[in-house]
């Protein structure tokens, strides 16, 4: 035990779930043992923490979206015309679109392969 490269014991508590997982994903890995993959996750793993607000914004605007169209296309079939004021308000919204759509990839963390 002296001789020991690796001095620092690490002990953790899992649920039956989250062991059951670790399990699986060990046997996945081909490593030769939880702690070798362990090591292994310490070293080269990564945790997201993931904000959903940029989504939550893309989702109402695509949403809104839709319901303009259903009503442009009701009045269009209703009248056979299409109104300018329609076309630009669709054209501002797909705009915002774009740009939250835009920020919401900036801001994804670059990974290399």
């Amino acid at each position: 035990m002296a001789n020991r490269e690796r001095k620092n014991e690490l002990k953790i508590y899992l649920s039956d779930d989250e062991q059951y997982i670790l399990e699986q994903k060990v046997k996945i890995s081909g490593m030769k043992s939880k702690s070798t993959f362990l090591r292994h996750l310490i070293l080269y793993g990564f945790v997201y923490d993931i904000d959903y607000s940029d989504l939550r914004e893309y989702n109402a605007a695509l949403g809104k979206i839709g319901s303009d169209l259903n009503q442009i296309t009701k009045r269009m079939n209703a009248t056979g015309n299409v109104y300018a004021d329609d076309v630009k308000e669709l054209k501002a919204l797909m705009e915002k679109v774009w740009n939250t759509q835009k920020s919401i990839l900036s801001k994804q963390p670059y990974m290399k392969q």
